[in-house]
């Protein structure tokens, strides 16, 4: 098969296509059905990244070798950013999009990185351990969303990865009981402590109880910090793609509120946003869609600084063609240089 920067989405089969679909449709609900208010373009590209993280994740998660298994991954992005993906599908969805859209290599580099934190059962002592993994987990998926939709630039970069932040957080709050029973936990150790709870002992006996509650609501708070700091963002991305990503913001907040309904108990039950509540955000997220966010500005958030720094140092890709002549232009140029190839 043959990879080039111009040509490479054009070479991803509808079958890698279809996988990268059925992969997202059975491991994220939440994204998948955010994805469905995409332009089919940008909603395509989303479900060929999320294959590859998915793959990614399942290579370390499922690995009793947690090096072996990163190294693996890292010789798969060597060959993808080479231009010779190994013959999977979400290998070869991959490098359509590092190609076409210019993905700096240091973003799926910090997802791997990410990975391994999970798999090794790395703790995190404080706030800034919890915001420097989600930025490998979810921010940098984040960034390579907003590079997809073709908004590269450092501030909305910054706020890809708030959003990132943000729904990682969620997660977090949701996911205590369940992390717990396979020996991790991302609850920041300075926050269990200096509520008196010793993160070993709640690790070997997870419980509910009112010094857990501060906990979570303190790192929802901090949620809700970052998803305002995104909004800002959201609205630099092209309109057609703002009611998805606001969609995206809201599902996972909607996470958030039901662990608060829960009464933070995250141990014993699992937040889960009803289908009726789901319908009302969605229309809620076309709504906050039409209206422009206000001139506020963040600075980047440290631990998330090299994730804009990559993504500035990186060149600017080629611009694909957008109108009838230019789109059927390219096609006969493709087939050209297919036919030189060839020869």
């Amino acid at each position: 098969m043959i990879y080039d920067s111009d040509i490479a989405r054009y070479l991803v089969s509808p079958a890698d296509l279809a996988e990268c679909r059925a992969m997202i449709k059975a491991g994220s609900k939440t994204f998948y059905t955010s994805s469905k208010l995409l332009p089919q373009r940008i909603r395509d590209a989303a479900r060929q990244l999320y294959a590859f993280c998915r793959v990614a994740d399942d290579v370390v998660d499922e690995s009793d070798d947690i090096d072996a298994a990163v190294e693996s991954l890292r010789v798969r992005l060597d060959a993808i950013y080479a231009l010779k993906p190994e013959p999977y599908p979400a290998d070869r969805a991959f490098a359509d999009l590092a190609l076409t859209y210019s993905i700096p290599r240091s973003l799926p580099d910090a997802l791997i990185d990410g990975f391994a934190w999970d798999a090794s059962g790395r703790r995190c002592k404080n706030a800034s351990d919890v915001y420097a993994y989600s930025v490998r987990v979810a921010g940098a998926v984040g960034a390579m969303m907003a590079i997809i939709m073709r908004s590269r630039s450092p501030d909305a970069i910054a706020r890809a990865c708030d959003l990132g932040v943000a729904m990682q957080l969620s997660n977090i709050a949701r996911d205590v009981g369940a992390d717990a029973a396979i020996g991790r936990l991302y609850l920041p150790e300075e926050w269990l402590r200096e509520v008196g709870i010793d993160p070993d002992v709640f690790l070997a006996s997870p419980k509910p109880s009112p010094e857990l509650t501060l906990v979570l609501q303190r790192l929802l708070k901090d949620a809700d910090w970052f998803y305002e700091r995104a909004i800002s963002g959201i609205a630099m991305l092209p309109k057609r793609c703002r009611p998805a990503i606001h969609a995206s913001r809201l599902l996972y907040s909607g996470i958030g509120h039901q662990v608060a309904l829960n009464g933070y108990d995250s141990i014993s039950r699992r937040a889960v946003v009803p289908k009726a509540k789901k319908i009302a955000l969605l229309g809620k997220a076309i709504q906050a869609s039409l209206f422009t966010a206000g001139s506020r500005s963040y600075p980047v958030l440290p631990e998330a600084a090299f994730i804009v720094d990559a993504v500035a140092a990186a060149p600017e890709p080629k611009r694909l063609p957008e109108t009838f002549d230019e789109r059927a232009e390219w096609v006969t140029n493709l087939f050209v240089r297919l036919q030189k190839t060839d020869q």
